[in-house]
């Protein structure tokens, strides 16, 4: 076979023709069988990369028209170290390609149909939330520096009277009352609310219906410090203001002149008016209500309201019927985040010295819990921890002969109440914790 010799500078060209190097046979314009080693290689077209095996080089750069997918590999790729993509140049991955351990959602991908223990951050709310395998729950954490767990009342008729004489209760432990300090005018058949720090104390009556809103800081004593105004003055609310860690929310109540629908909603660590949340399903006094840190439950009221009714915390909107008759009005309430209790209150003209409990997820009828440690009563209030709900006051009867007893379940169990200690004979006041139930504590 002739030979070629291709000296320097010279120019060999081959024009529809097959060239092999270490073959005799070759079967592509260009084929080489062996190694190339090659300082400055450049491929003009489509090239296909079957294998990674013989590169050393810890740099591969690989160019094409912009929009056009021209280099294709086959079997994997393995990147150890940072991968840099250069300013311009797009990056594409997919679901497919990612790799994670425990769970992750993807937004809009798995939402649908997540798993139980999966994450997400919901942007409309602003809050990290964790699915339950029933529904999205907001993550919340509590850090227990050995002061939490207070109990915060004041207001009503101490025992004969209007009063402004605000009190306290450590509702780990047992004891009688203390005194906190008190309100910057006396007032009765009000409501409050509270998160960690603040408790507000929202509405009622002494010697007119006031919409003033006060708040005090709970691991303190003292006065309390004007917050707002409610949208109408009202009374008769004594248990139907309930809160997250955020928002508190006050629902119903009576006017001079008629009972309400309203919904009113603050946010709890800035002062200001209260802003309007929605409707209820039919204007109504003398609610009891519960709360988790998603949703809050209404039971029963006045005049003749005889249903459960919810609304959804963070959001705002009318409240939605839970489809139960649940008669019941004047009650105490409070809670964890796993049950609402509801005690005392009153049945057409019976009153009650039953205590009934709720699971708040299920949003079902409430069930039979135990008794109270002492004869029926209505216009109590209650406060809670994670543990404990502690009933507070209240009468059975008129002249207004309120009640100094205060007895306590232990909310994930069942059974009668057990004393706790003892307060003024309180009616018609207003009740708050650090550590109730709208707080969470997963």
């Amino acid at each position: 076979m002739a030979k070629i010799r291709i000296g320097f500078s010279t120019h060999f060209e081959i024009e529809n023709e097959l060239a092999g190097i270490g073959t005799d046979n070759p079967t592509n314009t260009k084929q080489v069988l062996g190694n190339i080693k090659s300082s400055d290689a450049k491929v003009i077209g489509i090239t296909t990369l079957t294998t990674f095996d013989g590169f050393t080089d810890t740099k591969l750069s690989l160019q094409g028209s912009a929009g056009a997918k021209q280099h294709t590999t086959s079997g994997e790729i393995i990147i150890e170290g940072d991968v840099t993509v250069s300013t311009g140049t797009t990056f594409t991955s997919g679901p497919e390609n990612l790799t994670v351990t425990d769970n992750f959602t993807l937004p809009g991908i798995s939402d649908d149909k997540p798993s139980v223990g999966t994450t997400r951050f919901n942007e409309n709310l602003g809050a990290l939330e964790f699915y339950t395998g029933v529904e999205w729950r907001a993550v919340n954490s509590r850090v227990d520096m050995g002061n939490a767990g207070r109990g915060v009342f004041g207001g009503g008729r101490q025992p004969s009277s209007s009063g402004d004489g605000i009190f306290k209760i450590s509702i780990p432990t047992q004891g009688n009352a203390d005194d906190f300090g008190n309100l910057s005018v006396t007032s009765q058949y009000g409501t409050g609310c509270s998160n960690r720090t603040r408790g507000l104390f929202m509405g009622g009556y002494s010697p007119a219906y006031t919409n003033r809103i006060e708040y005090v800081t709970i691991q303190s004593s003292g006065t309390g410090i004007d917050f707002g105004d409610l949208n109408n003055a009202m009374r008769r609310m004594t248990g139907s203001a309930v809160s997250s860690s955020t928002r508190g929310i006050v629902g119903g109540g009576r006017t001079p002149s008629t009972t309400v629908n309203v919904i009113d909603y603050v946010e709890i660590d800035t002062t200001g008016n209260a802003q309007d949340f929605g409707d209820l399903v039919k204007a109504n006094a003398n609610m009891a209500g519960c709360s988790d840190p998603t949703r809050a439950i209404w039971v029963g009221g006045s005049p003749d309201t005889k249903f459960a009714q919810k609304v959804t915390i963070a959001s705002k909107g009318n409240s939605v019927s839970l489809g139960y008759e649940e008669w019941l009005w004047g009650a105490s309430s409070s809670g964890n985040s796993v049950r609402g209790i509801w005690s005392a209150g009153k049945h057409e003209a019976s009153y009650l010295n039953s205590i009934l409990y709720m699971n708040m997820a299920s949003e079902g009828k409430t069930q039979y819990f135990g008794d109270l440690s002492d004869a029926g009563a209505v216009y109590c209030d209650a406060v809670s921890n994670e543990t404990r709900h502690v009933r507070i006051g209240g009468y059975a009867e008129s002249p207004y002969a309120g009640h100094t007893v205060m007895d306590y379940v232990t909310i994930s169990t069942s059974g009668n109440a057990t004393d706790f200690g003892d307060t003024m004979g309180l009616v018609n006041h207003t009740a708050f914790s650090d550590s109730h139930g709208g707080l969470g504590g997963f």
